[in-house]
């Protein structure tokens, strides 16, 4: 690796941080129940760097679960065996073993965030990861008079691993989460908890920046204050142009920094959130979320001016307002010319049921079996890493035939097939599509009708990517937009309800990449692909060995 170091960024520090998967004993929704937590923390212990900075991260777990943590929208560069998603890239870490996570923050920073990657653990494992620029490099805005941090999560009062299971044997959809919440507290429109809410005390005059962080599990949702503007500077850790609205909306793996000035008359003012869900018939926690937003002055048990600006729950429209203003700050390197254009359709299906119990395991759509695909195909994790099986040339337990569009073109979102389950099936397998180093791709991410279309955060480990154009309907090249000039630089793209997103990026980090909805339950009936970028040319463009501490399934 001797060459390899003159390339590498020079200055970065060191940050060693220990993480321990602990259960935690809570009382929430009036009830005492065991999560899962790392430290004991929840939300979980926020890891600081600087943008280059070494980032190891001593992983023990003393929970009876397997654990993995994911950096979600960590670039990776050459450390594909950290990247953490269970039986892609790493085999779980079982109760009472450790393993180090390592990776170095090329060029990044803003706020990203860690959260588990095994079954739906992370419902309760997640934190910020914040990255500050590099010493001296100010903020393209001006500096805010203080930074917080505001999670959006869904909790649950059952053990996660357990309804993952309960759910996939049923054959039908999730139950809804007891609460949204607000850097973990419901809030007081919840049974018992009138205290359990989170504040920000605010100086009348000052702005604030909010890095709002979506962990959500299976929902959307909607982020507003009452009375006040947020001027978005940054998604996906990304800066972005200023951009002023009522409201944003953050689906599962989605950031925003805001800047939020304190400029009302003195009160207390209620941060909402509640329920983005662009599905037909799906049932949702309707209840919403509140935390206080708090002026300095305002009598301590003032009443909370409502958040009166949350849009209906299912207002695209809102979303659509949200998306189109952003574009990044600098003009990026968007590839020009494509040497691999990829179309993927995804969205719902309905197998049929092959259970001799049908009432217990199909309970899905007509008594099917409910799943859910790209281009029709329900990946299938492994039960060992995709990564170590790729790299050790183990056999048998993927094919390279992910295809690179639909095995048939349709009218995708009005006329996708709906009766369920005789024609709405999907194919499964271990499929993966193979991309050449330094290969510039596009790829057509286009939402299908079948059982419903859906907003779909859909996630890429290892990479931003360019999001050029999105539109409602289906994609059709001659009469689709494109932004070239100064499009938003992401790692999730909610792709719209109903219509499609086109995404660049150029493939130069070796390894194997996980692709998926960031929606657990999506990810559970099996939408997602995996993506595997080959080695290129000497040591900066090949992936190194795997540590001696990964895990063994």
């Amino acid at each position: 690796m001797v060459q390899a170091i003159a390339q590498w960024p020079k200055g970065g520090s060191t940050r060693f941080y220990e993480f321990k998967v602990q259960m935690l004993q809570v009382k929430k929704l009036c009830n005492t129940r065991s999560i899962v937590t790392i430290n004991q923390m929840y939300p979980g212990p926020v890891v600081y760097a600087q943008e280059d900075d070494r980032v190891i991260v001593k992983l023990t777990n003393e929970t009876p679960y397997n654990a993995t943590i994911h950096w979600h929208g960590v670039r990776q560069i050459l450390s594909c065996w950290s990247d953490g998603p269970s039986y892609i890239t790493q085999c779980p870490v079982q109760s009472g073993q450790t393993f180090t996570y390592e990776f170095t923050l090329v060029k990044q920073k803003g706020t990203l965030f860690w959260h588990a990657h095994f079954s739906w653990l992370r419902a309760s494992v997640y934190g910020a990861l914040i990255i500050y620029p590099k010493k001296g490099v100010p903020y393209p805005f001006k500096y805010p008079y203080e930074e917080h941090t505001i999670i959006l999560g869904e909790y649950w009062q059952q053990d996660l691993v357990q309804l993952e299971r309960n759910v996939m044997a049923s054959g039908g959809g999730a139950p809804i989460a007891d609460a949204y919440t607000i850097n973990g507290h419901p809030g007081p429109n919840y049974n018992c908890s009138a205290n359990d809410v989170y504040m920000i005390n605010v100086v009348p005059g000052k702005t604030y920046m909010l890095r709002l962080i979506g962990a959500l599990l299976n929902m959307e949702s909607f982020f507003s204050i009452a009375n006040h503007k947020l001027t978005i500077v940054e998604a996906d850790g990304e800066y972005t142009k200023p951009f002023a609205t009522d409201r944003v909306m953050l689906g599962p793996g989605q950031t925003l920094n805001v800047l939020v000035t304190a400029d009302q008359k003195i009160g207390r003012y209620s941060m909402a959130m509640g329920p983005y869900m662009s599905a037909q018939n799906a049932s949702f926690q309707n209840i919403t979320s509140i935390a206080y937003f708090q002026y300095l002055g305002a009598t301590p048990n003032s009443v909370a001016i409502p958040a009166s600006l949350l849009p209906r729950f299912n207002d695209n429209l809102a979303v659509k307002t949200v998306m189109d203003g952003l574009k990044s700050l600098e003009i990026g390197q968007v590839p020009k010319e494509i040497d691999m254009n990829l179309f993927f359709t995804i969205g719902l299906n309905v197998n049929k049921c092959g259970s001799k119990t049908p009432s217990q395991n199909c309970q899905g759509v007509n008594g099917g079996v409910m799943a859910a695909s790209m281009n029709n195909n329900s990946f299938v994790r492994p039960n060992i890493s995709l990564l170590q099986a790729y790299y050790n040339h183990i056999n048998g337990h993927f094919t390279e035939d992910f295809p690179g569009s639909p095995l048939k073109f349709y009218d995708f979102v009005n006329g996708a097939p709906n009766s369920a389950p005789n024609n709405t099936g999907s194919t499964n397998g271990t499929r993966t599509k193979v991309i050449e180093y330094g290969s510039r791709v596009q790829l057509i991410l286009q939402d299908t009708g079948t059982v419903t279309t859906e907003n779909h955060p859909i996630h890429l480990h290892g990479y931003s990517f360019y999001v050029v154009g999105y539109g409602s309907g289906n994609y059709n090249p001659q009469t689709a937009n494109f932004n070239l000039m100064d499009p938003p630089y992401m790692n999730t793209i909610g792709v719209p309800v109903g219509g499609w997103a086109a995404i660049r990026f150029v493939a130069d980090n070796p390894g194997v990449w996980f692709m998926h909805c960031h929606l657990e339950i999506h990810l559970t009936w099996g939408l997602s692909v995996a993506l595997i970028v080959k080695n290129g040319q000497g040591p900066l463009e090949t992936l190194p060995h795997p540590p001696a501490d990964m895990p063994r399934c």
